[in-house]
């Protein structure tokens, strides 16, 4: 028999010599290999932009949401938006365990994978409901992380919902802390939403007392709690799809100047250039919305004659889950906020 993959290629049905998150079609019926670790499934905190495109197309009925769902992890073995290309992760504890996993984890330890569901074999025996408010979906199921698949244990202080959605979007504020200096002007598209407030709060962590945190938002529910968690300088609402709108708004709050870093974490396409425009000559622009075309934004800044550094948000940064659950456990008004928007409910 073909030794099973470190990544997961054993598994991928079409095309053949794909890597697993590229192939149309896996293999979720495939039996545990010894190089892996096989989950049943509570939870999929589905991708923003996907989880956005679904209730956008469904129009906000679960019931068709669910059906889409299913039709989507029943055709592709996994649950990878046609649409959007994204994924998510899960909660689960471990059903069992293959000889040659790297870590011999006990069975029913609870754990979020910290790898996109985009490549992750998954089987949906039912959806159980639907959280429309929080992107969501409990399941009965089960999935397979592979031997080179990253995860994090449940820590027992905090409510395990709460650190689903953390754990969804940790490399956004790891790799900011890499990327703000003390002094810099940063502004975050999408700064109210669950991976913006989390930027705001470290991105004034780091650029501290001199640097200038603008935060542009479109929800007027979500901008009051980013308000009350006193992390921005200035907080601006904006269409993140009218790049000039923003532009000028942005360059009011900074003194007339382009920032010198914009963070994009918005959940809505087209919103490319409202990212590049406000950046300065030489700034860096990051990109950790899945929902970027990274063609419109490469042909965009060259229509702007923009030199600014674009860096596409690797979801990944080592050491990114404590990272980011340390960010909570340190700042009060920051979980309080996760816990009413994303903690478990009765």
């Amino acid at each position: 028999m073909m030794k099973p993959c470190p990544y997961g290629t054993h598994r991928v049905l079409e095309p053949k010599g794909a890597m697993p998150q590229a192939a149309l079609r896996i293999d979720s019926g495939m039996p545990m290999q010894a190089n892996e670790l096989l989950i049943e499934v509570e939870t999929l905190n589905v991708d923003s932009a996907s989880f956005t495109q679904i209730k956008e197309a469904c129009g906000g009925d679960p019931a068709n949401m669910a059906e889409m769902i299913l039709d989507i992890v029943n055709t592709r073995g996994k649950m990878q938006n046609p649409v959007t290309g994204s994924g998510g992760m899960l909660l689960g504890r471990v059903k069992a365990v293959g000889p040659d996993f790297p870590e011999q984890l006990a069975p029913g330890t609870e754990i979020a994978t910290l790898v996109s569901l985009s490549l992750t074999p998954l089987t949906i025996r039912r959806i159980k409901k639907i959280h429309l408010d929080t992107d969501q979906v409990d399941i009965e199921g089960e999935a397979i992380l592979f031997e080179t698949g990253i995860y994090a244990k449940i820590p027992g202080d905090m409510d395990r919902k709460l650190s689903l959605s953390a754990l969804d979007v940790a490399g956004a504020p790891a790799q900011v802390h890499q990327l703000v200096k003390k002094g810099d002007s940063v502004m975050i598209l999408g700064a109210s939403g669950k991976s913006g407030v989390l930027c705001c709060v470290q991105a004034k962590k780091d650029a501290g007392e001199t640097g200038n945190i603008i935060g542009v938002c479109y929800d007027e529910k979500e901008t009051e709690e980013l308000k009350a968690l006193a992390c921005c300088d200035h907080i601006i609402m904006a269409d993140a799809r009218r790049p000039m709108e923003v532009y000028e708004k942005v360059l009011a709050v900074n003194h007339g100047e382009k920032v010198d870093l914009a963070i994009n974490v918005v959940n809505v396409p087209d919103a490319e250039m409202a990212t590049i425009l406000p950046v300065k000559p030489g700034g860096t622009v990051y990109f950790f919305s899945m929902a970027t075309s990274f063609a419109k934004a490469a042909l965009g800044a060259e229509g702007i004659a923009s030199s600014a550094r674009m860096l596409i948000g690797n979801g990944y940064t080592p050491g990114h889950a404590d990272f980011t659950l340390n960010l909570l456990r340190s700042h009060q008004g920051l979980r309080d906020l996760f816990n009413a928007r994303y903690g478990e409910k009765e």
